[in-house]
């Protein structure tokens, strides 16, 4: 068998293109336009060599080795406990965008330095990182190695201020209200440049959502601190050190939040988030309207989505149920979602129907699940705190 190697670039790209969440775009910063840009800095994240890749189970090793190993050692000596990055170039991705402009790279540690870059340039895009790994928590929801302060300061320096997120969960920023746009990754993986520059350039249209909560500080989180797992057991005497160890040393955690995980913990608290459940930016707009809501044979959802814009895009319609106020549940659920494509001006009727279990709480007596007869709350919209439709609906129960 051949391998394929050009179509699964192909594919890892448009993974990549379907998965970034643009979270904010002030002023219709972007898309960018490679026409008109004169000077562009990149700053940061070692966006000169590569896209940075989670640890763990889930880690390929990246053609040609680690694109940034550490200081004084070759790609392929970086050990697993490194930060690998994939071979894929963000400064040459956005040079190939925008060839008659000049794009310059500093990489941030002398936060002067890039300050100066930035305010030389027309465009800055900062490119920030959070390394992560199964088997190791994020002390805190903070940016590592003082890319907040970097970020700040680009940002002061240069009013057109972009910043792309690589990261493997939430982060704080501190400095979101002083940029104009900010741009989610995630680990990219090895086309991640490309479809970076897509998105910055408006060769594709996000249409990604967030699959989890970002808090604006730790403070708001169901727990101020990380839980710790005992210390390792020392190993024998004279037993050799192996290269992968794990620590058994069982240990519990309490979750005092109970029903109230990710978004229901932050509706149920009466928290603002800094970005909710479910959302994510396009470059069109869509409007929604008509909700209908039956109780006859479960529950069947019906709705338009309009994209009121004036290019092609992909909107990803959400909808979610409060439960009768006596089961006790957290405001609202997730219990339905559809990808929409639409042409400018195109309208669609959105279907879905809700299986029962989606609307159902446990019942400890009986040792099973079971649907509340009762008033239901049924809500359609762009995430879970952007719901411009809602309708009640009678369900019989079970």
């Amino acid at each position: 068998m051949v391998v394929d190697v050009f179509g699964g670039l192909k594919v890892a790209e448009h993974v990549a293109e379907e998965g970034i969440v643009l979270l904010k775009n002030e002023d219709h910063q972007l898309p960018l336009n490679a026409a008109k840009a004169r000077s562009i800095a990149i700053i940061g994240g070692h966006a000169d060599v590569g896209v940075l890749s989670g640890g763990g189970s889930a880690q390929v090793d990246p053609p040609g080795g680690n694109a940034a190993p550490p200081a004084g050692k070759e790609p392929w000596e970086a050990g697993w406990q490194e930060h690998i990055y994939f071979p894929s170039s963000p400064l040459k991705a956005i040079q190939k965008e925008a060839p008659n402009a000049r794009v310059e790279y500093n990489d941030g540690k002398d936060t002067a330095a890039a300050a100066a870059l930035a305010r030389n340039s027309e465009i800055a895009i900062v490119f920030v990182t959070q390394p992560m790994s199964e088997g190791m928590d994020a002390p805190s929801l903070s940016l590592p190695d003082n890319q907040d302060a970097l970020v700040s300061a680009v940002a002061q320096a240069n009013p057109h201020t972009i910043v792309v997120l690589e990261t493997g969960g939430p982060v704080s920023m501190p400095w979101v209200g002083q940029v104009k746009g900010v741009i989610e990754a995630w680990y990219p993986g090895i086309r991640g440049a490309q479809a970076m520059a897509g998105i910055l350039f408006g060769n594709v249209n996000p249409s990604a959502k967030l699959p989890v909560t970002f808090a604006k500080s730790d403070a708001d989180l169901p727990h101020l601190t990380v839980f710790k797992q005992p210390p390792m057991p020392p190993l024998p005497p004279g037993a050799p050190t192996p290269r992968f160890r794990f620590n058994t040393n069982p240990f519990d955690i309490t979750y005092t939040e109970g029903l109230k995980v990710g978004y229901k913990w932050y509706d149920a608290e009466h928290k603002d988030p800094l970005f909710p459940f479910g959302f994510g930016l396009s470059y069109t707009n869509f409007e929604y309207s008509h909700l209908k809501a039956s109780g006859k044979d479960g529950l069947q959802v019906t709705f338009t989505v309009k994209n009121s814009g004036k290019r092609a895009g992909t909107e990803i319609a959400e909808v979610y149920a409060g439960l009768p106020e006596r089961t006790h549940e957290p405001p609202r659920r997730l219990v339905g979602w559809q990808r929409v494509e639409l042409a400018p001006g195109q309208s669609k009727t959105v279907s879905i129907s809700v299986e029962p279990l989606f609307l159902s709480i446990y019942n400890v007596d009986k040792n099973s699940f079971e649907l509340v007869p009762g008033e239901y709350e049924v809500w359609a919209g762009r995430s879970s705190r952007d719901l411009p439709l809602k309708e009640k609906v009678k369900l019989r129960g079970e």
